[in-house]
């Protein structure tokens, strides 16, 4: 049972060798790794900016409500 998990694994290494080999050399899969991480960039820049504003919204609830109760 040994003996078939070593060559699983020199199998797999070797296959893994040429994928990561032939991914890296592969100019269209270089441009789709810039795209998605340039659109993960974005989309984390959008996340940023929106959770800024839910909390100054809260914020500015918070102050409405403080303000509502004290009159």
């Amino acid at each position: 049972m040994a003996g078939g998990n070593f060559m699983h694994r020199v199998i797999s290494y070797f296959v893994n060798e040429v994928v990561v080999n032939g991914l890296a050399n592969s100019p269209a899969f270089q441009r789709f790794a810039v795209r998605t991480s340039r659109k993960m960039e974005d989309i984390s820049s959008i996340a940023e900016k929106k959770r800024r504003e839910i909390a100054e919204q809260l914020k500015d609830m918070s102050k409405n409500m403080d303000s509502f109760k004290n009159q």
